[in-house]
């Protein structure tokens, strides 16, 4: 595929995997949007794209707000003419016992992860739909099909990416929009890092971790956005209204891989 001329918009591209989508869709050759509060962290990334590939607009962006949603997508077709893919990557998560939340803790998540998606794929559909044609790809999550305790609103937030995603692919798809998802599970960030870190043993803590991924490792950023510029381009062209889980096969499996390595399945069947 010839990415020349190709538009996309990253949202929460200053770091972690919106800043490894952001690189991606680069590489290739097509022009990029870093849309990110974070004003010292877009900035970076930006001039980072620009220094190795010629490419990266940073916009700054807080995704909660219609105004800031709006002015992102007019800034971006002010710059290059048109929108061909938006990437809805900005999140927030955190975890804190249910009888603790607050409704600030609730709000927070909520506004950006859900509330943050609808708005900037509200306004990128506006510009997309005249021209026909358009990729809207959201980065959901693993909790979209099984969660953790103390997750609740992060559980809840990207279960309704999920759905946004399914309704928005089937009433944009007769103007040739298509609407798509990937859920990754554990990706090599600075929040893996940061769980590592939290452990006492970080050793034993990475391990616990791999022993429950079926694949035995964590992903890297770079592996979600392989998926997501597979999604964008003309390769997937039939695809619309999917969640592709990029987990390592984490929520298929019935047990963790510690579980079957210590007791076999072979000799607990009885037939």
């Amino acid at each position: 595929m010839d990415w020349k001329g190709h538009v996309a918009v990253v949202t929460g591209a200053g770091s972690g995997i919106g800043q490894a989508i952001a690189e991606r869709f680069a590489e290739v050759g097509a022009e990029v949007v870093i849309a990110e509060v974070n004003r010292q962290q877009g900035e970076a990334a930006a001039a980072d794209l620009q220094a190795r590939y010629g490419k990266g607009l940073f916009v700054r962006t807080d995704v909660s707000k219609a105004a800031d949603c709006r002015a992102m997508v007019q800034r971006t077709v002010a710059a290059y003419g048109h929108l061909d893919t938006l990437v809805n990557n900005a999140g927030v998560n955190f975890v804190k016992p249910t009888l603790q939340m607050e409704e600030a803790d609730w709000d927070r998540v909520i506004d950006v992860d859900l509330k943050g998606t609808f708005l900037c794929s509200r306004y990128a559909l506006e510009v997309m739909v005249p021209r026909k044609q358009g990729n809207v790809i959201n980065i959901a999550s693993v909790h979209t099909l099984a969660t953790l305790p103390e997750a609740v609103p992060y559980a809840a937030a990207k279960a309704g990416v999920r759905m946004m995603t399914s309704a928005l692919a089937i009433e944009f798809a007769p103007y040739g929009i298509r609407v798509n998802a990937v859920s990754p599970g554990l990706t090599d960030t600075q929040i893996w890092q940061d769980i590592q870190n939290a452990a006492e043993n970080p050793a034993e803590a990475r391990q616990h971790w791999y022993d429950n991924i079926p694949l035995g490792r964590v992903q890297t950023a770079r592996e979600v956005a392989n998926v997501v510029l597979f999604l964008a381009s003309d390769q997937a062209t039939y695809i619309t209204g999917a969640n592709i889980m990029s987990d390592g096969g984490v929520t298929v499996q019935l047990v963790s891989r510690a579980h079957y390595a210590s007791k076999p399945l072979e000799g607990q069947v009885k037939r």
